[in-house]
């Protein structure tokens, strides 16, 4: 910038400014472009961060991470999940409509149009390769009573673009071995989130995402540490309607770290709900949950791992949509229901500081106006 594109033309020597208050006001504005060009740098870095890449920036990097809505990396422009119609069993993967952004909700309904469609895999962003198929596919066979979950019963909005949930009724499951591809296993450290519905719950168990059993039964105290979200009181004595955000541990769902019910939960019945939890897998574990759409995380538990707890004893599978014990050939299927948006399981017990910067990307990516669903 030139000092003299400052001066006032057509005026004499009585309408220039000395040129110390040129030089002045020059610094006043180079300062305002700078502040201006350093505030928009950070709103574009923000935006093009994804959960993931602030996990990694806070030293617990994803091993899995799904998402029907959106990319969960600033950088991933590949699949989100895979869809199958029922007029010739075609399939096709839905991607993002540019890298970090929103899901294409308008390849699913030009390519589901006069038709029904099912959601057959939910792809892992991360890397790893720890695919969710359904309980009951060729990849995780199930009982007769798996299936697929309906693609078109709930759409909405994610950054202003038409997308679709994974909504979860009674019969629909998802699964995945992951001990050999980064999942956590034993006592190591863990930690994990979900978006979810507050409005489409029910009390049958068991709507979790999280470590499981790569047995698919239940193994024991500490086999599994998946987020629970629903109205089910394991235990008795609860405190409210729910839904609430507890953790599954197997052996029952832990609303803090006892059997006794911890008069720090509190319902969650927003339209899209955060839920987290990590777990050092020696001594201690936390709860959090939030509104999706605004504000900050609210801690419901973070203290002593349940008596009988310590050291857990993860297997390592993923499980969505049902309990750890559940949809194998010959067995039963899960009870539950629920809607799933996106989430994603780190190595490590992430910090607060953390979690904190993931609801606030949460939060910025403009969870929308739902239709369909409940």
């Amino acid at each position: 910038m030139k000092l003299t594109s400052l001066h006032r033309p057509g005026h004499g020597s009585r309408g220039r400014r000395s040129p110390v208050a040129v030089v002045a006001s020059a610094v006043a504005v180079l300062v305002t472009l700078l502040a201006t060009t350093l505030t928009a740098s950070a709103q574009v870095s923000a935006q093009a961060a994804g959960p993931c890449d602030i996990y990694e920036t806070g030293g617990t990097p994803c091993v899995a991470a799904h998402s029907t809505t959106r990319a969960l990396y600033g950088s991933y422009d590949g699949d989100l999940y895979q869809i199958r119609r029922a007029s010739d069993d075609a399939t096709l993967d839905i991607g993002v409509v540019a890298a970090g952004g929103p899901a294409d909700g308008t390849a699913q309904d030009a390519f589901c149009a006069g038709t029904s469609c099912v959601v057959t895999v939910l792809y892992d962003q991360s890397g790893h390769g720890n695919d969710l198929w359904y309980q009951g596919s060729d990849q995780v066979p199930g009982s007769d009573q798996s299936s697929p979950a309906d693609a078109m019963t709930e759409s909405l909005t994610v950054s202003g673009n038409k997308v679709y949930s994974l909504y979860i009724k009674p019969g629909n499951s998802y699964w995945r071995d992951g001990h050999l591809t980064g999942v956590p296993t034993g006592s190591e450290p863990e930690g994990m989130y979900m978006v979810t519905s507050g409005t489409h719950v029910n009390g049958g168990c068991c709507f979790d995402y999280g470590n499981s059993e790569t047995t698919r039964m239940a193994d024991g105290a500490g086999t599994m540490d998946a987020i629970n979200f629903s109205t089910q009181c394991w235990f008795g004595g609860c405190q409210g309607t729910g839904p609430w955000v507890q953790a599954d541990l197997e052996w029952g769902l832990y609303p803090g770290g006892s059997q006794q019910w911890n008069p720090n939960q509190r319902d969650f019945t927003n339209p899209y709900v955060t839920a987290m939890l990590k777990n050092n897998g020696t001594t201690r574990f936390a709860l959090k949950g939030g509104d999706a759409q605004a504000g900050s995380l609210t801690t419901l538990w973070d203290g002593s791992l349940p008596p009988g707890y310590s050291p857990m004893k993860k297997q390592g599978a993923i499980v969505l949509g049902s309990g750890g014990d559940c949809c194998k050939p010959g067995g039963g299927a899960n009870l539950s229901e629920g809607t799933f948006y996106e989430g994603a399981m780190v190595a490590g017990y992430p910090s607060d500081e953390t979690e904190d910067a993931v609801q606030a990307n949460i939060t910025a990516a403009t969870y929308g106006p739902l239709s369909g669903g409940r």
